[in-house]
Parts: C-alpha cells; structure tokens; sequence
C-alpha cells in the first residue's frame, strides 16, 4: 500500500486517480506531479515500485501544500476575513452563503435544518 503524505492510497484504482484522494490535489495537479516524477499514469497503486513512491513524494512535498498545511491556511485566511469585518468575513460569521447564492429558497446546507413556519407551529398547539 503506498502511503503519501499521510495518506493511504486506494490499492486498486490508477494512481493518477489516486492522487486525488489527498486533500489538495486534484486531477490536473495529479497529472502535473506524475509528468514531473515520470510515473505512468496508468499504472495501479499495487503495481507501483517504492521508487516510484519515493518520486511522487519528494514531488509532492517539494511543490505543493497538501493535507494538514492546506487546512491551516484556509482556516487562517478564513479567520482574516472575520477579522477585517469584509463582506465575505461577515457572511462566514452568520454562517451564510458566502459566495453570492440566493439565501430566500435555498442555501439550506448553510443556514441549516429549517425553522419551520409560524402556522405550523400553531396548529401543532391546537
């Protein structure tokens, strides 16, 4: 099983799918990172040899953030927009749409669970 930067890649799938699996690295990264190493992008995780393991790691860590440090920047830079009290910050706070979607229908997986209305409410207690 190969083990990249903390993470247990999928034994079965090609590895340039694999990659994907690592916060961070997505798809075009993944062929970048193999381009760079000079690994097949067909060949499944199983097949790899520990030089080629060695390879996409000293790649990765070399030229990307990934995982714990990619966590902390967006959290960092998250907390910034709080800070500075901009449109964006503010909207974090509320724990609304950040990125200028309708909140009157939607926006359910930000707001939360509805409330319910008023009516319902009344004619519960009846």
């Amino acid at each position: 099983m190969a083990r990249i930067a903390g993470i247990d890649l999928p034994r079965r799938k090609r590895i340039e799918i694999a990659l994907t699996y690592i916060y961070g690295i997505g798809l075009t990264s993944a062929k970048k990172i193999l381009s760079i190493a000079g690994v097949n992008p067909d060949i499944k995780v199983n097949d790899l040899t520990d030089e080629d393991t060695d390879k996409l790691r000293k790649v990765i860590e070399a030229d990307y953030k990934t995982e714990g440090t990619l966590k902390l920047l967006v959290k960092e830079d998250i907390k910034r927009l709080k800070e500075i009290n901009c449109y964006r910050g503010i909207r974090h706070k509320k724990g609304l749409p950040v990125r200028g979607q309708r909140t009157r229908t939607n926006a359910r997986s930000r707001k939360g669970p509805s409330k319910g209305s008023v009516a319902l409410k009344k004619k519960a207690d009846k």
